[in-house]
């Protein structure tokens, strides 16, 4: 699956193509997203990371399961993806990260937004969560712009290397999209 949302910018399903970029980019900037994100002590060499992409292709084939390489200009810069479907309750959470040079372009909004009409569209889902650290006004930016309603904050919701961090909460559902 690949999705061309402009000329420079492309999501495409994530493969093992993608690994050596992507943790590439990791690596580049693993102080800055480690201070957001609880697996990048855990990702430490490429193995780690073509680990990462067959469990994610592994999910895909089985339960449909998207997780996207954000391509910009030929480099992977990110992922975005969806952690889980709870098919009862048709709805699913999204989880994100861009490399720090890449930031403040519009690169995740318009990527969330693309995979948020995936989900409502074609998965035919009705609800859609992101969390974000509270202090992490970056990604809570994201669903901000995109209409997501603030449900609130979940206390101690991550554990992050030492210390636990509380959530804000945010959520859309079919037919809010504006």
């Amino acid at each position: 699956m690949e999705w061309q949302l402009d000329e420079r910018l492309t999501l495409q399903q994530l493969s093992d193509v993608h690994a050596e970029e992507m943790f590439a980019a990791i690596t580049q900037h693993r102080a800055y997203l480690r201070q957001w994100l609880p697996w990048v002590d855990g990702t430490v060499t490429i193995l780690d990371t073509q680990q990462y992409i067959a469990f994610t292709e592994k999910q895909f084939a089985v339960s449909g399961i998207v997780n996207m390489a954000i391509v910009y200009d030929g480099h992977v810069v990110g992922t975005v993806g969806i952690h889980d479907i709870n098919r009862e309750n048709r709805s699913t959470s999204i989880g994100y990260w861009l490399a720090e040079d890449f930031q403040h372009q519009g690169i995740m909004t318009r990527s969330v937004a693309r995979l948020v009409d995936y989900l409502f569209d074609t998965v035919k889902l009705h609800r859609i969560e992101i969390r974000a650290a509270v202090s992490n006004k970056g990604s809570r930016a994201i669903p901000e712009r995109l209409g997501f309603t603030n449900e609130g904050i979940a206390r101690d919701a991550e554990w992050l290397y030492d210390h636990f961090v509380d959530h804000a909460v945010y959520a859309l559902l079919e037919g809010e999209r504006s």
